[in-house]
């Protein structure tokens, strides 16, 4: 049997959601979790390296740099095969307010959606 997963820390949900490729009707969604999400904002967003992103999400370096590579493969494919993406689920506890958006030190956020790339 498996470990539990250990919820990432993530300051707030993102501000869109969901995004569509113009001029195209796919029918494909990837889903992109609320974790992928916040690593990639963390690192690539905000400049942080992956041990600065680990300790801001309460998980390992190396945990940190897996959930980066799977979000952006899952990001790259939508903008290269003009799929459309989700941002949701994941296994996350809401850490911070920012923006006004988000609940501080809110609950746990187990969602649908979990896809892992294959």
């Amino acid at each position: 049997m498996p470990r539990p997963k250990r919820p990432r820390h993530i300051l707030s949900r993102p501000i869109a959601s969901k995004f569509k490729p113009t001029g195209i009707d796919s029918k494909e969604e990837i889903i992109l979790s609320l974790e992928e999400f916040e690593a990639i904002r963390l690192i690539d967003y905000e400049g942080m390296d992956q041990s600065q992103a680990a300790e801001v999400m309460n998980v390992s370096r190396q945990t940190v740099g897996r959930i980066l590579k799977i979000g952006r493969y899952k990001l790259s494919k939508s903008i290269v095969e003009a799929f459309r993406l989700k941002v949701s689920g994941g296994c996350y506890k809401i850490h911070g307010n920012r923006k006004g958006k988000g609940r501080k030190g809110g609950g746990y956020g187990m969602g649908r959606g979990r896809n892992r790339m294959d």
